[in-house]
């Protein structure tokens, strides 16, 4: 059982945020709460929240699994980058907002996020990420197989290309407030 650690006072909320001056952009895998922790680290400090695969299937109106089928990952990946540019332009210092999965794997995203955001690393072991994914069958890169393979093989894969976010949290099976404060001291001492 994971004990909650407590939010830092409403005082020290607020000189944090004061000293933020690029998005926070949330990377990881598919499944480790990127979106339900990027909410509840917004609301906490205050900033805007954009889910980035939200604004590529607006953007294409279409759903990411109509993307992949209808036009490849690779398309989909350049939107992607396109749509990512986009927010780390248009939002500024205030807001956080989650990537998919393989978003900060591709070289030219991952650039953009390292020069123009605090990348942050949400990671969770293997047997969490499967038994959240395991929730949505709209998960195209997880359609054809063990689940739980193409996590694992996903998971050491795509490690390199996350451990060059500067910032790594831990993202348990707990409470979600757990991984805000993980994140808000992480950030403290980074920024």
């Amino acid at each position: 059982m994971t004990i909650a650690a407590p939010l830092p006072d409403d005082a020290t909320i607020r000189a944090l945020r004061r000293r933020i001056t690029r998005p926070i952009v949330l990377v990881g895998m598919m499944g480790v709460g990127k979106s339900t922790v990027g909410r509840k680290l917004a609301s906490t400090l205050g900033m805007d929240f954009v889910d980035a695969d939200e604004e590529i299937a607006n953007a294409a109106n279409m759903t990411i699994p109509e993307i992949f089928d209808l036009f490849g990952e690779v398309y989909f990946r350049d939107g992607e980058r396109r749509v990512i540019a986009r927010l780390l332009d248009e939002k500024g210092c205030d807001c956080v907002i989650a990537t998919g999965g393989g978003a900060f794997v591709q070289d030219q995203t991952r650039e953009l996020i390292l020069d123009r955001g605090i990348a942050i690393w949400l990671d969770s072991d293997v047997e969490t990420l499967v038994e959240r994914v395991s929730r949505n069958d709209k998960r195209p890169l997880l359609r054809d197989g063990d689940t739980r393979q193409i996590v694992s093989r996903m998971k050491t894969e795509r490690a390199p290309a996350y451990s060059q976010a500067p910032i790594k949290v831990q993202s348990d099976t707990g409470p979600h407030s757990v991984a805000v404060a993980r994140i808000l001291e992480e950030l403290d001492a980074w920024v």
